[in-house]
């Protein structure tokens, strides 16, 4: 089962944005139906320990989850889920053994201003990144369609817990802010990879930032605080969690099999 950074126990309430990818890079979710299991248990997640789950994206060999705590161990129960099932289900039907997950997934905690929403949006462009989509509303595995259209049944985005984080009360009103912020990002070409968002422990405010590093005392007291293009964050160890979260292509198209009608 993956091992985290445990930051959670320290932090409750913080928002979270969660990375974790196949064991060596394989492109273990290359396959649509997998990507859909995925899906399937991170609902089940939802639905078992009310994880709040607030964006997503689900790629050839890595996933990204951004969700908040609500202090009752929802998220390392929910990953626990997801993540073992997923790879059961995997092996099972490969014949295969083996690990199916890196040991660790990376978990870094977001401000909840305007560094939310840039990081809403970081998710959203993970496969425009990848140079798989034009734009996020032709990738199916994402949060990005679900946000903009959100369905009857099986819902896994929090909708409610969005609108609460954005300060508004009208979904209709998130989802043009939504959509603009998203045209923005492609308008100024903003889709390289930050690490920032995969590799800190922390990314927001310089205020924001103190209060963690204060909350989590000694295990961050000598961990350096970096500030950059006015984005505060704290750097985690060197090597502590590295990998690439790029989605490589991996011939993925976002049509490849069984398709997740969530």
């Amino acid at each position: 089962m993956p091992r985290a950074n445990r930051y959670f126990y320290l932090l409750p309430g913080h928002v979270w944005h969660i990375t974790h990818r196949c064991h060596k890079q394989e492109f273990l979710l290359k396959f649509a139906r997998d990507r859909a299991r995925w899906l399937h248990w991170l609902f089940e997640a939802k639905r078992r320990y009310g994880l709040c789950v607030l964006n997503y994206v689900v790629t050839s060999n890595h996933i990204h989850l951004l969700v908040k705590d609500d202090g009752a161990s929802s998220i390392s129960r929910s990953l626990q889920l997801i993540a073992g099932r997923t790879g059961q289900e995997y092996n099972q039907r490969k014949a295969r053994n083996g690990a199916f997950w890196e040991d660790r997934y990376h978990a870094t905690a977001v401000a909840t201003d305007e560094h939310f929403f840039q990081c809403l949006v970081y998710i959203d462009l993970n496969m425009v990144r990848a140079g798989v989509v034009g734009h996020p509303a032709q990738w199916p595995y994402g949060g990005y369609r679900e946000i903009q259209r959100p369905p009857e049944r099986y819902r896994i985005i929090d909708i409610a817990g969005l609108l609460d984080l954005a300060g508004v009360r009208d979904l209709a009103t998130f989802q043009a802010q939504h959509r603009h912020w998203v045209q923005d990002a492609l308008k100024r070409k903003q889709s390289k990879r930050d690490r920032r968002w995969t590799d800190s422990i922390a990314v927001g405010s310089a205020s924001y930032i103190e209060k963690v590093k204060t909350s989590l005392g000694i295990a961050a007291s000598h961990k350096p605080t970096i500030e950059q293009d006015s984005r505060y964050f704290i750097k985690e160890d060197e090597g502590s969690y590295r990998g690439r979260f790029d989605g490589k292509k991996a011939h993925l198209r976002p049509k490849d099999g069984t398709i997740w009608h969530g």
